[in-house]
């Protein structure tokens, strides 16, 4: 296959031939100094056949730290509204990102190229436009571990650092990010005009989605409607990614949701340690709106408001009955995931059961929910088993024996061999995941620009199902300091 240099990068930005109230134009703000890249993702260079050597070159931290442009950007802030905390915002809009074009790779894909904390636009409101080193630090390593762990995300080219200042709860440095994604459309880049009541932006916008992302509805006559019933068939698969590995977005705001199904906009998130459905991991979430349990209702909430806007393009009650799909649609892809992840490798009428006492289990005992599904996986059928490194980490190992004896009874009726249901459990029952203090420990070093541990956790979160040599470690609960960090819509 044949990379492209730097030079030879070139760009498109067909979201520019949308009609002028879609965006506004503006070129990045650079950094007072010339900037430094702080870490590249080949794999990511790879997508738009970007040779990964070319990231070490200045150039490349010069044009994805906004100080250049490759020909055919054309770089716009995108203009979207949404419901906020269950509120109708009439204008957001990219307040400090930049989608600065698509490039387009060997097989015909095309990838926007998004920068954030690229300065301030018509949209910031009261915001600087820039982004913190801590919060990039944050989504670059949050694309890696939700590519790893194969769930549906934007992704992360490249993060690069300067040393301007930039205020948040403190003094902290600037720093850009490069998101990848097929598009950037939001649920809000559909209510803005709806409430507008500009339909016929609704509908451009609509045409323009299903003509690059949905073409097999171009000719369909119905193809508004199907349209809705693809997105909310992505996002309910999309929640029970997130539900199943134990994640927690945070800011389930309508303009945060993509309208590919893509998990979009990291900031306030975070994987449960000890398991608790009520997990809140966004401290100005106040009421617990976007609570890890309440997620699986939020979709389907926003896609009421999705819904809501493209009344212009369809009947009411077809959008309704493609609303109603979205339940029974979520139910069976968890459970889905959530057999797998108990090894089970047929379906049956009690596993539902199963599965809700066994996590009742990991409540009550407040256990950590990545290190005991992993250490399920060595259970053991054998008559007699005591299974005595599960039994730990339960507060009750009465209550947890009891919940055994069925389990190891259902395992037996499918005929489950221990060795090869404990590889199936290991590939979907990661050995590592992104906690908060893992990342809190790479922000801190690369504060004294030192970047080794964004690499180690990039590395290791590409492969969080395989134990890796010497990565103890990072597999054990967090330290007492790690397990209460607080995390806010700024990071």
């Amino acid at each position: 296959m044949i990379r492209r240099t730097l030079e030879t990068l070139s760009f498109d930005n067909t979201y520019a031939r949308l009609p002028q109230a879609f965006y506004a134009r503006l070129n990045p703000t650079p950094f007072s100094a010339p900037p430094h890249l702080v870490h590249a993702n080949p794999a990511a260079a790879e997508l738009i056949k970007l040779d990964p050597e070319q990231c070490a070159r200045p150039e490349f931290a010069a044009l994805f730290g906004g100080s250049a442009l490759a020909p055919g950007m054309e770089p716009l802030a995108m203009l979207y509204s949404g419901h906020q905390f269950g509120v109708y915002v009439p204008q957001l809009g990219d307040g400090r990102a930049i989608l600065l074009g698509e490039a387009t790779n060997g097989r015909g894909e095309r990838w926007d190229l998004h920068l954030k904390g690229a300065g301030m636009t018509p949209f910031s409101r009261d915001g600087d436009g820039r982004a913190v080193l801590r919060s990039t630090i944050r989504e670059y390593l949050c694309c890696a571990a939700m590519q790893g762990l194969g769930i549906a995300t934007t992704q992360a080219l490249c993060l690069v650092g300067s040393d301007d200042k930039v205020y948040r709860e403190q003094i902290e440095t600037g720093a850009m990010l490069v998101r990848m994604a097929p598009s950037h459309v939001r649920f809000g880049s559909f209510e803005i005009f709806y409430y507008r009541k500009q339909h016929e932006h609704v509908r451009a916008l609509a045409d323009y989605v299903i003509e690059q992302h949905f073409p097999h509805l171009r000719e369909v006559g119905d193809k508004y409607a199907r349209f809705f019933g693809e997105v909310v068939e992505r996002t309910a698969k999309l929640i029970a990614q997130w539900q199943a590995v134990g994640w927690a977005h945070g800011v389930m705001n309508t303009d945060n949701m993509s309208i590919l199904g893509l998990t979009l906009d990291y900031g306030p998130f975070g994987f449960m340690d000890d398991y608790d459905p009520g997990f809140i991991c966004n401290h100005s979430d106040h009421n617990g709106r976007y609570a890890f349990d309440q997620q699986p209702y939020i979709g389907l909430w926003n896609l009421s408001c999705l819904a809501q806007a493209l009344l212009p393009l369809a009947e009411k009650e077809v959008l309704k009955a493609g609303l109603d799909t979205y339940t029974p649609r979520f139910e069976r892809e968890y459970l889905q995931r959530m057999r797998a992840k108990l090894g089970f490798a047929e379906e049956k009428p009690e596993d539902d059961d199963l599965i809700r006492d066994f996590l009742g289990l990991l409540q009550g005992s407040h256990a950590d929910y990545t290190i005991v599904f992993r250490e399920l996986g060595t259970f053991s059928t054998a008559e007699g088993a005591s299974n005595d490194r599960l039994r730990e980490h339960f507060l009750n190992p009465d209550r947890f024996d009891g919940w055994a004896v069925r389990y190891r009874e259902r395992l037996r009726n499918e005929c489950s061999r221990d060795d090869e249901r404990c590889d199936r459990m290991n590939r979907v029952n990661p050995q590592y995941v992104l906690r908060n203090y893992l990342a809190q420990t790479a922000i801190e070093k690369a504060q004294h620009k030192d970047f080794s541990e964004i690499d180690r956790l990039f590395t290791l979160l590409q492969d969080p199902f395989t134990d890796q040599p010497g990565m103890e470690a990072y597999a054990l609960p967090p330290p007492n300091w790690g397990k209460h960090l607080s995390v806010s819509c700024s990071s």
